[in-house]
């Protein structure tokens, strides 16, 4: 798999960073994101901050008319989109992103949050207004009545000479679909319940892809009925349990968030290393994750947003408006303050380091202060007395990203190694002649694991450590039962109907694959593909922004609120009939 590996480590060179200027590298994708969302922002006249109160009026469901074209109302088509937002991102992701940026990844995950509220509302609404209605298809089943998505306002909105491109869109966003919202969820759920429970994760894989099997195959009606219920409730469990850490550390709030600001601009903790390549890992990481957990700007949300029941694009648009609000300025926030008010997003836990697993790794630590990571390991790794004996610009041995200063024999860190590390046979040979395949050092956390010690720090007892396992495992599985929505519209709109119930039951047989193969391998491919998935997408939203200010406009001038308010009346009172 070291092919594997290299490979998709230069695809995240070339979409996440792209070239080098001078001696610092240029991060395309995020200059992309942010550089969208902020050009909508000025075009729609902040509509993130002056609609967003009417966003939760139309999601309310006052105004619902459900006599309207669509397969659900406003409030599940929010709930789909938020299941699949809110996910692992918020409780891995954030941990992740504060792992390897440090502190101020929080912040640009902020601002990639405000931004990306434009941006959401941009391709929401466009995609109700080029979305495919098939009338004489009853809802209820399987294929659902509505499509639509990216891939619809590209090739409906530009042209059909740019067909190409809402192909490529489609293509990309189905394969992201099976990585970042399907395996990495499944992936994510096996680590933590073998960590918690020491489950295998073929055990937990097989059990949730028959959990997300049993709901995708009813459609986007089941799926908006249990997303619905789901959303709501693991919302609830998880940010009542971070709010009580953060209430039992208020003295801490206002250091915390200066902290988090300070970081942002002038990055000196963390692994990142300091000066301004810092920076742009910082802002880079934070940039990633608020994208992986939010989606503004990849064309996913879009598509669940499309089967809302509503003749006016304008008022899905202000209902997605709440996605990134719910998702990055409220879940995210929380997560990140649990991990850093308590001060173990950069501790060094007792951790048992498997040499030949996904999370180990080489990495030289630069004149600069900077680390080069993904390095060749070399040839073996003396060790004396459990300490590392090799030059100062020689490859280090890391898990997670993280130099391990001292190694052991045993778990309760007792008996120093002493030998030689073998990193081609994944093993370290004592100087008596045993054999280990493990060793045992301290060593930083990150992923899930990592915000599962900021609630057990935070919480009394073991009350914290079940709050993030709930959290995982309602997040992991709704946000894979959505995306698989998401999927099959894009293989629909490539191949038609017939390929629907065959992609479905791919997107099941990949949920038990993820949850079975190296963590940091599934991340970085799911990262490549999102990364890629953007830019299609966000030329799209830049050409066709005037088209959404024409409608905004009119929407906001024309109040069609008020009609729809009466209808959603009137069949109030039918419903009421004896």
């Amino acid at each position: 798999m070291e092919w594997l590996d290299r490979l998709v480590a230069t695809l995240d060179s070339i979409v996440w960073w792209g070239p080098t200027v001078g001696t610092e590298k240029i991060p395309l994708a995020v200059i992309a994101l942010l550089g969208t969302g902020f050009f909508l922002t000025v075009r729609l006249g902040f509509i993130q901050l002056r609609r967003l109160g009417h966003g939760f009026a139309v999601t309310s469901g006052r105004y619902d008319d459900p006599e309207e074209p669509g397969d659900v109302s406003h409030f599940q088509a929010l709930s789909t989109a938020l299941s699949a937002t809110v996910g692992i991102g918020n409780i891995a992701g954030v941990a992740i992103a504060i792992h390897f940026g440090g502190p101020g990844a929080l912040f640009w995950m902020w601002v990639t949050a405000f931004l990306g509220m434009a941006t959401k509302y941009t391709e929401v609404t466009l995609a109700q207004r080029y979305r495919a209605v098939t009338t004489d298809r009853d809802p209820a089943k399987w294929e659902g009545s509505v499509s639509g998505g990216p891939m619809y306002y590209i090739e409906r909105g530009l042209g059909p000479n740019w067909r190409w491109m809402a192909v490529m869109f489609a293509f990309l966003l189905a394969i992201t679909a099976f990585l970042t919202g399907n395996a990495i969820q499944a992936n994510t759920l096996a680590d933590t319940m073998q960590t918690s429970f020491g489950i295998t994760p073929w055990v937990t894989g097989l059990i949730s892809a028959v959990l997300v099997g049993a709901t995708i195959i009813g459609g986007i009606t089941r799926i908006g009925a249990v997303t619905g219920v789901l959303a709501p409730l693991m919302a609830a469990i998880y940010v009542g349990g971070a709010l009580i850490v953060v209430l039992m550390n208020a003295g801490s709030v206002i250091p915390t968030l200066g902290l988090i600001v300070r970081e942002a601009f002038n990055p000196t903790a963390g692994i990142a290393g300091t000066g301004i390549g810092a920076l742009l890992v910082t802002m880079m990481w934070g940039v990633r994750r608020g994208l992986f957990s939010n989606e503004a700007g990849q064309g996913s949300a879009p598509i669940a947003h499309a089967a809302a029941k509503t003749d006016e694009p304008v008022s899905e648009g202000v209902v997605a408006l709440l996605e990134p609000f719910i998702d990055t300025l409220v879940i995210c926030t929380m997560t990140g303050l649990v991990v850093i008010m308590t001060g173990v997003w950069d501790d060094k836990h007792p951790q048992q380091l498997s040499l030949g697993g996904g999370d180990a790794g080489w990495l030289i630590q630069l004149p600069d202060g900077n680390v080069q990571r993904n390095v060749a390991p070399p040839a073996e790794l003396r060790v004396e007395n459990g300490v590392p004996v090799a030059d100062a610009n020689a490859p280090r041995f890391t898990w997670h990203d993280a130099p391990v200063d001292t190694f052991f024999t045993d778990a309760q860190q007792t008996q120093p190694f002493t030998g030689t590390i073998i990193p081609a046979r994944s093993l370290a040979l004592s100087a008596d002649g045993t054999q280990y395949s493990n060793l045992y050092g301290n060593a930083t956390e990150t992923g899930a694991p990592l915000t599962m010690m900021g609630f057990q720090v935070g919480l009394p007892g073991t009350f914290g450590r079940f709050i993030v396992i709930i959290g995982v495992m309602l997040f992991s599985i709704s946000t894979a039962i959505s995306w698989s929505y998401y999927g099959d519209r894009s293989a629909q709109y490539l191949f038609g109907n017939k390929i629907i119930i065959p992609y479905r039951l791919a997107y099941v047989i990949m949920h038990f694959v993820g949850a079975v193969v190296p963590l940091a391998s599934i991340w970085a491919l799911g990262d490549v593909f999102l990364g890629m998935v953007i830019l299609p997408n966000l030329f799209a939203l830049i050409l066709l922004s005037g088209q959404v200010k024409e409608m905004t406009d009119s929407y906001f001038e024309r109040k069609p609120w008020r009609s729809n308010e009466e209808a959603h009346e009137r069949w109030k009172a039918t419903r009421n009939e004896p």
